[in-house]
């Protein structure tokens, strides 16, 4: 049933991309179906099988109201298995006012379901043949909180302007999600039967890139308050959850090559939701470094490297281990090795390795799948076909 509903909606984009074409109107899609592995893990699926559960459809357009006002949105149906909810959902579709334009700066307000641009892939995650992998740095791009991280309903000042020190981009967002009922069961267990809500969220960045120069550095940081009410048979409390996090990337663009670095330090604070009166205040820390290589116009390669710590004061999992919880829960790094070719104009086929420690990112978050990731080192190779209009 799920690829009937494929071919509905690449139908559909294709017949609205050919009806609405126009000045005012700006329309794209993308197709990208694959297979995949992750054998020793949960990642996926329970039983660690070959599967095509790696399907992404979109639709996303632009309406431009006057030179000043636009909409914009986006509606994809995903289909990854264990790594996010699956089935159909609105990405974004916000209004766009450009405030303020000169030639040399620019504001705009986003208002409605806007986007994320607070970290390097944070905007472009949404679409595959924009993002270097099939599958990001878990220590930042967690797949789990892939539709939290997307946006949130709020409003979202975007600035940008240029000096003689280069140019400076700023962003600021305040906003509210509602989280659906398979995300949280991926947050907490199966067994979670209350609502979890973003009840408030607070994001800034910066982005400097100096004149003259092939170096992008930037900083953010976020501040979120998720809140859950206990549902009928439920064994998860009332409770809340905060998040404070710092994020630190920079990016050197040479003419074969591409490094990426970023960092992460993220202090949570859960009361309750465990169950009354619980508290807990840890925080945790990742980063990666990453090299994407090209060889030919139509040939690229990346490396990369990724590490993350659940507690900066448990970092072997040692504590958890006490609790009965396998050590290796308390961290999760891995080494990635991929290629990507661009078979055709708007045709890519993009594949990977990744050998992996830890399963510390894995869903759920809240209580962890001991019973199917019972290995501290496990495996992930995934090949995907991608198209794009």
């Amino acid at each position: 049933m799920k690829y009937h509903a494929l071919v509905v909606i690449f139908i559909l984009s294709y017949c609205c991309k050919t009806a609405f074409a126009a000045d005012n109107w700006n329309i794209h899609g993308f197709v990208a179906q694959g297979i995949i592995q992750a054998e020793g893990s949960n990642f996926v699926n329970d039983e660690g099988d070959t599967s095509l559960e790696l399907t992404e459809v979109g639709l996303n357009a632009t309406y431009r109201i006057n030179n000043k006002l636009r909409i914009a949105g986006q509606a994809v149906y995903l289909n990854g298995g264990n790594r996010f909810a699956n089935g159909p959902r609105i990405d974004h579709l916000f209004l766009d006012w450009q405030m303020y334009n000169t030639l040399d700066s620019h504001v705009n307000l986003y208002l409605g379901k806007i986007k994320n641009y607070h970290r390097l892939h944070s905007a472009t995650r949404d679409v595959p043949h924009t993002r270097p992998s099939i599958i990001l740095a878990q220590s930042l791009y967690i797949d789990v909180f892939r539709d939290v991280n997307i946006g949130s309903d709020g409003a979202l000042f975007k600035g940008l302007t240029t000096n003689r020190f280069g140019e400076w981009e700023f962003n600021w967002n305040y906003g509210v999600a509602s989280i659906s009922s398979d995300q949280t069961k991926l947050f907490f267990a199966d067994g979670a039967s209350g609502e979890l809500d973003l009840a408030r969220e607070h994001q800034g960045s910066i982005y400097w890139r100096p004149s003259e120069s092939n170096w992008q550095f930037g900083s953010s940081f976020v501040n979120a308050t998720f809140e859950y009410e206990q549902g009928e048979n439920d064994p998860f409390a009332d409770g809340q959850a905060q998040t404070k996090g710092h994020y630190f990337n920079a990016r050197y663009f040479g003419e074969y090559y591409t490094i990426t670095a970023e960092y992460i330090r993220l202090r949570s604070i859960v009361n309750g939701l465990i169950a009354p009166n619980v508290y807990s205040d840890t925080t945790g820390e990742g980063a990666y470094l990453e090299g994407q290589f090209y060889f030919t116009p139509t040939l690229s390669g990346l490396i990369r490297v990724d590490i993350y710590d659940r507690n900066v004061e448990d970092r072997s999992g040692e504590r958890l281990a006490a609790q009965g919880i396998p050590a290796y829960f308390g961290y999760m790094d891995q080494l990635t090795l991929g290629l990507s070719w661009n078979i055709a104009p708007k045709w890519r086929l993009q594949g990977e390795v990744h050998r992996v420690k830890g399963t510390g990112r894995l869903a759920p978050i809240i209580v962890p799948d001991i019973a199917n990731n019972n290995q501290e080192y496990w495996n992930i190779w995934a090949l995907q076909l991608m198209y794009w209009f």
